[in-house]
């Protein structure tokens, strides 16, 4: 599976600046954090898949979503076959495991070892402003049909 664009360009930031709002600007160019409990989807759980705000590129799905009680979205893994870019991130004072977008470089949040041992034991914990929510119903008309088959048997 793959929604990568063979075609895309990262918008200039003026372009960036224009289409997302000041906290998804923040979030995704300037490796911001939302504060807890606050974004748009930390609590959601509707049945679909998580893209890039800024390029659209597939990231997470809905299965692989939980609640780990940090006011982040948090998911177990990417999409199967989805690749990440991650990065040491020392920005706290200590070494952090930063995810970005693997198209447009979008800072996504961070990946711990400390998700349900069941699932691998990793959680992606990513800022809700740097995600846009594809219903399963939206799928098809959004240009995300080759996801649906996720959904099929549940």
């Amino acid at each position: 599976m793959t929604s990568l664009k063979p075609d895309f360009q990262k918008p200039t930031d003026a372009e960036l600046r224009q289409s997302l709002t000041p906290e998804q600007y923040r979030v995704t160019q300037h490796e911001g954090t939302e504060r807890a409990y606050t974004g748009e989807y930390w609590d959601h759980d509707g049945a679909g898949i998580y893209v890039d705000v800024v390029s659209g590129e597939a990231l997470f799905s809905s299965l692989d979503k939980y609640d780990a009680g940090c006011g982040w979205p948090s998911f177990t893994r990417p999409i199967p076959g989805k690749a990440l870019t991650e990065n040491t991130d020392y920005k706290i004072g200590y070494a952090r495991t930063e995810v970005r977008s693997t198209q447009a470089d979008s800072h996504l949040g961070h990946v711990f070892p400390d998700g349900p041992q069941e699932a691998g034991g990793l959680r992606y914990c990513i800022n809700s402003a740097a995600l846009r929510f594809v219903s399963v119903a939206e799928l098809e008309a959004q240009g995300y049909g080759e996801f649906a088959g996720l959904f099929s048997n549940k």
